[in-house]
């Protein structure tokens, strides 16, 4: 089983030919609504390539928390440990989205915020070493660690998806299998600035020494870089035109939960993920460009594609 904890939110998104700058006002976007939010995303894109998955998380008592729950048992994610909040809204993400697939992001939490140590207990009383927890950031953090340690003291491993980034206390880091920053989580966690192979090894190596067991810097087109006690890598990504790159690190994170749960070693998990990815950002919208199992399946081998070996 998977269990995900993490955020549900409404995507507004504006797709034109260019981000604004502060103060600007750009003319001329396409407007789409969609369900998103980083833990929703996670969760949708484990379900959807066969995953088992129970989710944890709060929406508002409103019209986008409705529609959420809706969502999840139509994409057979399951619903019995998400709760309701009486008096906060969903949560609400405004996107805009450039040309290149590019993308910035304000986010309002709403009911998010307000999830609890004390409301996600429940969902963990039946974890066992085959399990895999994958969470990320847009959650109290109070909530965060307390999930993190109580699913590290059952022996399951813990994915991390550090975003959006924040300090994270070491006793944290060493209760991680897996670390799965992007360039700039990577940066703000390490202090150090990931522009090539080097300095992505440079910036795992600090993680590791602070007690994650694993690493993976994920670099967008080029693919993603793996640090393990035997493997420093960069693994490629699928050569794609890119429309849109929202979600496409939440798609990554659930199929390497995916893979994992499946018996995948590492680097296999990792090339499976990059393939997900590159797919959901040839779509537009963030839920709505996850793909399915068998739309992965048919992608031909990462080698034939995309020979990358470095950054």
């Amino acid at each position: 089983m998977i269990y995900v904890v993490g955020s549900s939110n409404t995507d507004m998104v504006v797709k034109s030919h260019k981000l604004p700058m502060p103060g600007e006002t750009v003319m001329g976007g396409n407007f789409l609504m969609n369900p998103g939010g980083k833990g929703a995303n996670q969760a949708l894109s484990a379900s959807r390539l066969g995953g088992k998955v129970n989710f944890i998380c709060k929406v508002g008592n409103d019209l986008f928390g409705k529609q959420a729950l809706q969502q999840f048992k139509r994409e057979k994610i399951g619903t019995d440990f998400i709760v309701t909040d009486a008096l906060l809204p969903s949560g609400v993400a405004l996107i805009n989205v450039d040309h290149d697939g590019e993308n910035c992001i304000s986010v309002a939490p709403g009911a998010n915020s307000s999830l609890k140590p004390s409301e996600v207990i429940l969902a963990f009383e039946d974890l066992t070493p085959s399990d895999i927890l994958l969470i990320q950031l847009e959650i109290p953090l109070e909530t965060v660690i307390f999930s993190i340690k109580t699913a590290f003291e059952k022996n399951v491993k813990v994915i991390l998806n550090p975003a959006p980034a924040q300090y994270l206390p070491d006793d944290v880091l060493q209760c991680l299998y897996l670390i799965t920053p992007n360039e700039t989580e990577a940066e703000l966690l390490t202090g150090i600035r990931v522009v090539n192979d080097e300095t992505a090894e440079q910036a795992s190596s600090i993680l590791v020494a602070k007690g994650c067991r694993n690493v993976i810097i994920t670099l967008g087109s080029k693919g993603a870089f793996l640090y393990t006690e035997n493997i420093r890598k960069v693994i490629p990504a699928p050569a794609v035109t890119a429309v849109d790159t929202t979600a496409a690190g939440d798609c990554f994170n659930g199929a390497l939960a995916v893979g994992l749960s499946e018996g995948m070693a590492l680097d296999e998990a990792v090339s499976f993920a990059c393939k997900v990815a590159a797919i959901s950002v040839t779509r537009m919208g963030a839920q709505s460009s996850i793909p399915l199992r068998k739309e992965v399946d048919q992608l031909p081998l990462l080698n034939n594609i995309n020979p990358l070996t470095n950054l």
